[in-house]
């Protein structure tokens, strides 16, 4: 395992705590600058990565948007027709394309909120490795002359922040069973009025759209 198991254990570091335990200072801090470029690197990949999703997101969105667009067309020619139930179908078309859209778009603001995170990270990190190579041959100097005291500190800490995470993992598990018998109770419960009431409402937001595309074009009943 490498000095740090996650980005946030660089994030929050000091450099000096890390120490506490290292028994040769020029290894421990070779292997710090090594995992923060190590971390950067897989950051940095993991933005590309972010980012490659993104433009997909708002290619898909940009092309859904167009067809959206067709379909409304499409009704109004129907309506031009007098082919009143095609243009209800386009409607319904349109709508399930607006659905599409709007779960993208709620994908496309998670994707961002990652972006600035990861953004964020790089910017942490960068400054952590920079810090620690300037300051590599004093932390050594330092280290050898406080070895003893450190070492002392990390026996009368280490212990305790152990017992405290694995209490609070137990207590997290015990919450999790808790959860899941008070949820076993919800499974099987019939959910055919809520469907139809959502039937219904979808009907009327159609109907609705199509009355204003009446008034659009001038038809009258």
């Amino acid at each position: 395992m490498g000095v740090f198991s996650r980005i946030s254990d660089i994030v929050n570091s000091n450099i000096n705590a890390i120490l506490d335990k290292a028994q040769d200072p020029e290894k421990i801090i070779r292997m710090i600058i090594q995992e923060m470029e190590d971390t950067l690197v897989e950051v940095r990949s993991s933005a590309v990565k972010t980012i490659a999703e993104q433009k997909q997101l708002e290619r898909r969105i940009a092309a859904l948007s167009a067809d959206q667009a067709e379909w409304e067309g499409k009704a109004e020619l129907a309506l031009s027709k007098d082919r009143e139930d095609l243009a209800k179908a386009a409607l319904q078309v349109k709508s399930r394309l607006g659905q599409e859209i709007e779960a993208l778009q709620k994908r496309h603001g998670q994707v961002e909120a990652d972006l600035v995170k990861q953004s964020e990270d790089v910017a942490v990190l960068q400054q952590k490795l920079a810090d620690a190579k300037s300051r590599e041959a004093l932390l050594i100097a330092r280290h050898k002359t406080a070895a003893n005291r450190l070492r002392l500190r990390s026996s009368i800490y280490d212990e305790p922040v152990t017992d405290a995470f694995a209490r609070f993992e137990q207590v997290e598990k015990s919450l999790d069973i808790l959860e899941g018998k008070a949820e076993v109770y919800e499974l099987g419960k019939s959910k055919g009025a809520i469907d139809e009431l959502a039937a219904l409402e979808a009907d009327h937001q159609i109907d609705t759209e199509l009355a204003a595309l009446k008034a659009k074009m001038g038809k009258t009943e």
